[in-house]
């Protein structure tokens, strides 16, 4: 299956190859960046989430982020008809970051293979995408 070549917006691949592809693909070069490791990092350092409260009120900011970028595309997605008209954006966004964050956030072992990513995407995506 042909998916969009990141590094790209995420956005910008809406329309292109398949809704599950992309995200897949979105999720393994996000998660494996450093953007695990700097979770961690955040999550042990009091004075460095109080600080990052002060700017970001909720959430960490590199998964904050992860998860407008996805709800950005999966509304360009949904314009296109390619997510059905009543998807809740937002759940299945928190939803997919929330789930890859758990996939790969063992670093000491291998990251999970393709379809680990494929099947956890299309599992949050059933419901949202038309028949």
């Amino acid at each position: 299956v042909q998916t969009c070549a990141l590094p790209i917006s995420l956005r910008d691949c809406a329309g292109t190859g398949t809704v599950a592809g992309n995200l897949t693909d979105a999720l393994a070069a996000l998660f494996g960046s450093v953007a695990v490791a700097i979770v961690a990092l955040i999550t042990f350092r009091d004075e460095l989430r109080a600080r990052l409260r002060q700017t970001w009120p909720a959430g960490v900011p590199v998964l904050t982020e992860a998860v407008a970028m996805v709800a950005s595309y999966l509304t360009a997605e949904r314009a296109q008809g390619r997510i059905a008209a009543d998807a809740d954006i937002d759940t299945l966004a928190s939803t997919l970051i929330g789930a890859g964050h758990l996939l790969f956030a063992d670093r000491a072992a291998a990251p999970p293979e393709a379809g680990a990513v494929r099947k956890m995407v299309t599992t949050v995506l059933a419901g949202a995408l038309p028949p």
